[in-house]
């Protein structure tokens, strides 16, 4: 089938452009969200009618999205969730939980705007694609963790796994002088 589009569609084409589609997805997707009109020849002229409109339409909502962006681009969101002491969550943090975090942070974000290349599904720091208009994207942190105190060391560049690493090491070394002192004790009282 084909199809005009009236705005950019990632992996598709730019506005105005004329492309084959599988009809599926013009009738499930691109229809009814306004994305593409058919292209039939009624529907050409019509859209060469209204390219002015849409063009200036379209550079208006990608301003006010590069001014988000710009607000938005390399900012932290931190996400408490339980996990085992390995550092594996309890299930995942998904693009709904990122967009609450942010709108928690006081910035108007949909889950549908937030893109996770795979899902997160242990503690640490993560960056997530946000796309807030099809030419304007920006680039989040999202700090997973358990609690707001291992948040901020996470933030400071310790890992979960490097703090039980240090706590495991502290307490064979009290362990180690532990012993030692004992077998100084024994030694001792071997001597009398």
């Amino acid at each position: 089938m084909q199809v005009i589009l009236l705005e950019r569609v990632a992996k598709l084409g730019q506005m105005g452009e004329v492309v084959n589609v599988k009809e599926g997805f013009a009738r499930n997707f691109l229809l009814p969200q306004g994305k593409a009109l058919r292209a039939s020849d009624a529907n050409i002229k019509a859209f060469e009618g209204r390219k002015v409109q849409l063009e200036a339409q379209n550079a208006e909502t990608k301003a006010e999205a590069q001014k988000i962006a710009d607000k938005l681009d390399s900012q932290t969101f931190v996400v408490i969730r339980s996990a085992s002491d390995a550092g594996a969550l309890y299930g995942s943090v998904t693009t709904r939980d990122a967009a609450e975090a942010a709108t928690e942070a006081g910035f108007t974000l949909d889950r549908k705007q937030v893109v996770l290349n795979n899902p997160i599904k242990e503690l640490g720091l993560h960056e997530v694609n946000v796309v807030l208009h099809p030419e304007v994207e920006a680039t989040i942190l999202l700090n997973v963790a358990r609690s707001p105190e291992e948040a901020e060391l996470q933030a400071q560049g310790k890992s979960i796994q490097d703090l039980a690493a240090e706590a495991d090491a502290a307490a064979e070394f009290e362990i180690a002088e532990l012993f030692d002192d004992i077998g100084a004790a024994n030694d001792s009282d071997d001597d009398r």
